[in-house]
């Protein structure tokens, strides 16, 4: 048992951040030599969270720090030689554990850049390599991928909510699933459109801007509203906001301004008033008249207490004078959905004796799990403002035809003709060749800029929150006949 359960859980090696069944494939492949067939596998998601009309991908630079890292240490392989099966013996032989000691990655990795708009079925990372390699990537880039791609989303949605011109401060910290779920929530909470974050790892690890303002207890801690808010502004005359609704609200938004006369007196300003609780509708625009009244005109109106991107509408449309928006557990907990549900599925293995492929399918009842066959790219065409027009997915094995046709994969009447003049990008961008990084990734700061602007490209009908447009992603049409034909192959004819 680790004595430091907590700063001894990350250690120099994360190879085994993996399940249990990776490792046990990989020995079964290597022992039927199956190591090092080419193989290829396709990261995604079947449906946007959030009942929503898109996503936005994250996570890429965490999987590249992974990736780049990976070798198995000899703690790691201690610790695998001592598993046993049902009988008792080794789970793993030690020869096996060798050719894990000596294993170097050489996977080709694509991947749809952080910060870009995403929707279901669309590969957001495409992994080429040995089979075994490839595999054992699986349970990390999804834990990575998933989380980060959740969180940013949230994010998005909350920043589309409070509009341009308000702040969004993450605040989720203690309300996280831990120290790792606060760090990646804030994290991705910055990518996908908030401004500041209250967590000062984060700030430190990521450079994101630090924000806070003061608890309740600091107030309680001193004798009335107006000592502690004295006190506070001598600590930070130029960067004070007050939490004024710990007795009264109003009569603590009046108690701040008493304050702050006299921190302007001496040439400072009060940056803010913080809400946490009420009815925040009615409070800020109370708030709002009293500073204004006062002349404190610039003050901002933080609100805090549970908001979340339906909240802030309903708030901003019931008249609410806040311009700054805290957002906590909703945010950093992605409520309310729990995860993404991103897959890992393989498309295309390279036949036994190297003369081509043999592109793979995962059958299912549900017409949204069955997976797509061949190596994929997601082609995304643009109208003549520039702006996302339908997304396409088609199978680079193979050639396209002059005239290109979009298929609905779960509707097969619905189809969409491409003119062969229409502007496109491809969205998976080569990151690993070989095993080699290739890509010099952004900063998180590029990449929250790349989001801002993804999300805005996006017609507001898919955008919305309730019953969002469905934007058009389809398959090629030769790849979708070729799926279709695959599917029959695969699926057992049922007698009467």
């Amino acid at each position: 048992m680790n004595a430091a359960p907590l700063s001894g859980l990350y250690a120099p090696s994360l190879a085994l951040v993996t399940d249990l069944y990776q490792l046990t494939m990989a020995y079964g492949y290597w022992q039927q030599g199956m190591q090092d067939r080419e193989a290829v596998f396709h990261l995604y998601f079947r449906k946007a969270p959030f009942q929503g009309g898109y996503a936005v991908a994250a996570g890429l630079a965490l999987a590249v720090d992974w990736v780049e890292n990976l070798q198995f240490s000899d703690d790691d392989l201690t610790y695998l030689g001592s598993l046993r099966g049902s009988k008792g013996a080794a789970l793993f032989p030690v020869e096996f554990l060798e050719y894990l000691r000596q294993l170097k990655f050489t996977c080709d990795i694509d991947a749809v850049p952080e910060g870009t708009v995403v929707f279901g079925n669309e590969p957001m990372m495409r992994v080429r390599g040995p089979l075994l390699q490839a595999q054992l990537l699986e349970t990390a880039l999804l834990t990575l991928l998933n989380f980060q791609t959740l969180i940013a989303t949230k994010a998005a949605r909350i920043r589309e909510a409070a509009g341009p011109g308000d702040q969004v401060l993450e605040f989720g910290l203690r309300r996280a699933q831990g120290f790792d779920g606060g760090l990646g929530a804030s994290r991705a909470a910055y990518l996908g459109g908030a401004d500041a974050t209250s967590n000062v790892l984060a700030g430190q690890r990521y450079g994101i801007p630090v924000r806070g303002t003061h608890a309740h207890s600091w107030v309680q801690a001193f004798g009335d509203e107006t000592q502690a808010f004295s006190a506070y502004a001598q600590a930070f005359p130029d960067d004070s906001v007050f939490l004024v609704d710990t007795y009264d609200t109003i009569e603590g938004v009046r108690q701040a301004i008493k304050v702050a006369r006299d921190m302007r007196a001496n040439g400072h300003e009060l940056s803010g008033i913080r809400l946490d609780s009420g009815d925040l509708a009615y409070l800020s625009r109370e708030a709002r008249a009293v500073l204004d009244e006062a002349g404190f005109t610039k003050t901002r109106i933080v609100a805090s207490n549970d908001l979340e991107e339906n909240l802030i509408t309903s708030l901003k449309q019931q008249g609410a004078r806040i311009d700054t928006w805290g957002v906590g557990t909703q945010l950093v907990t992605a409520y309310n959905q729990a995860a993404l549900g991103g897959v890992y599925k393989l498309a295309a293995l390279r036949k036994a004796d190297d003369s081509g492929w043999d592109f793979t399918i995962k059958l299912s009842e549900q017409v949204a799990k069955t997976s797509i066959p061949g190596i994929l790219q997601v082609r995304r065409y643009l109208n003549e403002y520039g702006k996302p027009r339908a997304d396409m997915l088609y199978n680079t094995a193979e050639p396209l035809p002059d005239q290109l046709t979009l298929i609905d994969p779960a509707d097969n009447t619905r189809r969409l003709a491409i003119k062969p003049e229409t502007k496109f990008r491809e969205l998976l961008e080569p990151v690993f060749r070989q095993g080699q990084r290739v890509l010099d990734l952004p900063t998180l700061a590029e990449s929250r800029a790349h989001a801002q602007r993804e999300v805005q490209s996006l017609d507001p009908s898919i955008r919305r929150f309730l019953n969002p447009h469905v934007y058009p992603v389809g398959l090629e049409k030769t790849l979708c006949d070729y799926r279709t034909q695959l599917i029959l192959e695969k699926r057992p004819v049922r007698g009467a």
